[in-house]
């Protein structure tokens, strides 16, 4: 028994694959915006530790003068993170400096053919990021930090971590454009 509401008389019947479509749009927008979200706070507070830490590194030093001795590795290791946790928000903001000039020069179906290619070459980017950031994080697993018994796979993990959600940012780019280079373009 099926309670899905009937087409009126004369409509077009809509096939269920292109209801999915807008679904899934909005799924990846959710998801897209979470992650951004997360990846901002996340970004925002390490640089806040990173602050912090070489604050610490600054008073040891030169006032207790007993330098730190894992502070500088550790800041190091969670700018990579900054990084890439940041690259996710300006490639959803589309913040990157790209090729403006094309598509400001461009309308209508040039625009969305740039566009795609813009996405396009950015996810080939993000996907050999991501595999080699694999394989780097596997190949360091055994490794620890000089001065701090951690794994190196924690600060490399940020390559892949990083290119994923970059990744679902540039999809969400693709499908709902946010240019603020364009807009506060000079």
């Amino acid at each position: 028994m099926s309670f899905a509401p009937h087409p009126p008389a004369g409509a077009v019947p809509v096939p269920p694959a292109a209801h999915a479509v807008p679904g899934a749009r909005r799924a990846l927008l959710t998801l897209d915006r979470y992650t951004t979200e997360l990846a901002s706070a996340v970004g925002c507070a390490l640089l806040a530790l990173i602050c912090c830490l070489g604050l610490w590194q600054v008073v040891s030093r030169f006032v207790l003068s007993q330098p730190s001795s894992w502070t500088e590795e550790l800041m190091r290791r969670l700018l990579i993170w900054c990084v890439m946790l940041g690259v996710v928000v300006a490639f959803r903001r589309g913040a990157l400096v790209s090729v403006d000039l094309m598509l400001r020069s461009v309308r209508g179906a040039w625009q969305q053919a740039v566009r795609a290619v813009i996405t396009g070459a950015s996810l080939l980017f993000l996907g050999v990021l991501l595999w080699f950031g694999v394989d780097l994080l596997w190949r360091v697993r055994f490794q620890t930090f000089a001065s701090m018994d951690l794994s190196m796979a924690w600060a490399y993990a940020a390559l892949p971590v990083g290119s994923a959600l970059a990744m679902v940012a540039v999809v969400a780019q693709h499908f709902d454009p946010i240019n603020e280079e364009l807009e506060n373009a000079q």
